[in-house]
């Protein structure tokens, strides 16, 4: 059975797809790389935004009707979020929702013998240790936990990906101790909140980042997305576990809003004063520290004045990275209650605020204009050369290179998204 597989969303997402490829090919099914190749489609579907929802939608009639006599499988969180709206779009379509992905090869085999089969609901089976077929066999994702314990009011992946689930820190070590053994030379612990990691078991983050570079071997460990309420309590051990060198000196914490008041509707949980001691407690310690960050523009209850504060707050902590969202209403969140913003207002903040972000990542880039870098090496560039990440998770483009390597770099151009260099 040949199965052609395509991924939306998050990197955990994507950790998904690798493992319901693995287990699919563990079956005898033969995962390949164009959908007319196929004898059944997976689409595995992000729904965290309104123009991703958008995306799927389009992506789903045209798949639909470019290949009617194939068989189609939803799976994702589309399939939790949102199943009146893809039982219209697709009604002879199989689902794994995002909690049953281990259900894949049964849902395929159902769909083949021309039954209706969709898997829903919670799944608590660990899917540590899985097999998996990685889309670049140098990066291994570790997901280190499943669900959240936010409440975020204009978040609707919680409902999909449900509360929290630790795996085990003895059985990731092993995962990744695996992925060392497979030659990968990346891992990336990832999560809906990797903050909240064992605030349901008792583990710490601090401790399985620990427990992870312990492992033999050269290779890097970036860590995923953190919630600025669970960080707090393991803070300083956590900054420790950072200065280890197998580490990246990277830290993506979402800020979402710079107005107090925005961030007690957004439910939160954090204000901007807490989240600045987190920033500035990371970077006294770590001073070539990148920082991303996440903003949502235009919530219904953001003014100008509130605005202005975002704008003010994201000059101040001066990030490498900044994801702009502009807010639009979600299924089922309290948020999607209250009436939106006018959609004009919230374009011109967005570029106002996008502006700003091209500013600093800019000067941020410049600043490393004609130092030396090592990068460690793990793709090839869609237009040539190839991609590597500083220590600080910074990307270079190098005309030669050998992947899966650390190479020393003269970075010789900066711009705000990526810097390129010369190998030494």
């Amino acid at each position: 059975m040949k199965i052609y597989m395509e991924t939306f969303g998050c990197t955990f997402n994507q950790a998904d797809t690798q493992i319901m490829a693995g287990l699919l090919e563990e079956k005898g099914s033969k995962i390949v790389k164009s959908p007319e190749e196929a004898d059944v489609i997976i689409l595995n579907t992000c729904y965290v935004k309104q123009p991703t929802e958008q995306k799927i939608i389009n992506h789903i009639q045209k798949v639909r009707d470019k290949y009617p006599q194939k068989k189609l499988l939803v799976a994702g969180c589309m399939v939790d979020i949102d199943p009146g709206n893809l039982e219209r779009l697709a009604p002879e379509a199989g689902w794994i929702g995002s909690r049953r992905i281990k259900s894949a090869p049964e849902v395929v085999d159902a769909v083949m013998r021309g039954d209706l089969k969709r898997e829903t609901g919670r799944d608590n089976e660990i899917k540590t240790g899985l097999p998996r077929k990685r889309s670049n066999p140098l990066i291994h994702i570790l997901q280190i936990c499943e669900g959240c314990l936010g409440k975020c009011s204009y978040c609707c992946t919680r409902f999909a990906r449900g509360k929290l689930q630790t795996y085990p820190s003895s059985f990731l070590k092993r995962e990744a101790e695996q992925a060392v053994a497979d030659s990968c030379i990346e891992i990336q612990l990832t999560a809906q909140d990797t903050a909240a990691y064992g605030r349901d078991t008792g583990e710490k983050l601090s401790d399985l980042i620990n427990q992870i570079t312990s492992i033999e071997g050269d290779f890097k460990v970036r860590v995923g997305m953190m919630h600025p309420q669970n960080i707090k309590d393991d803070l300083e051990s956590i900054i420790a576990s950072f200065k280890n060198d197998k580490v990246y000196n990277f830290l993506h914490l979402p800020l979402q809003s710079g107005n107090n008041n925005v961030l007690s509707d957004m439910n939160r949980g954090h204000s901007i004063e807490e989240y600045m001691e987190v920033v500035n407690d990371f970077k006294s310690e770590i001073p070539q520290l990148s920082l991303a960050t996440d903003v949502i523009v235009g919530y219904p209850t953001e003014d100008e004045s509130a605005f202005q504060d975002t704008i003010d707050v994201i000059s101040a902590i001066r990030p490498d990275f900044l994801h702009i969202s502009k807010y639009h209403h979600r299924p089922g969140t309290p948020a999607s209650s209250l009436d939106e913003i006018d959609h004009q207002v919230m374009k011109n903040r967005s570029r106002r605020l996008n502006d700003l972000k091209i500013n600093i990542a800019s000067q941020n880039n410049k600043k490393l204009l004609g130092t030396t870098q090592k990068i460690l090496v793990t793709d090839k560039g869609s237009k040539g050369g190839y991609i590597g990440r500083t220590n600080s998770y910074k990307t270079v483009v190098v005309d030669e290179a050998h992947l899966g390597r650390f190479i020393q770099v003269e970075i010789t151009h900066s711009l705000s998204t990526y810097l390129k260099g010369k190998a030494l």
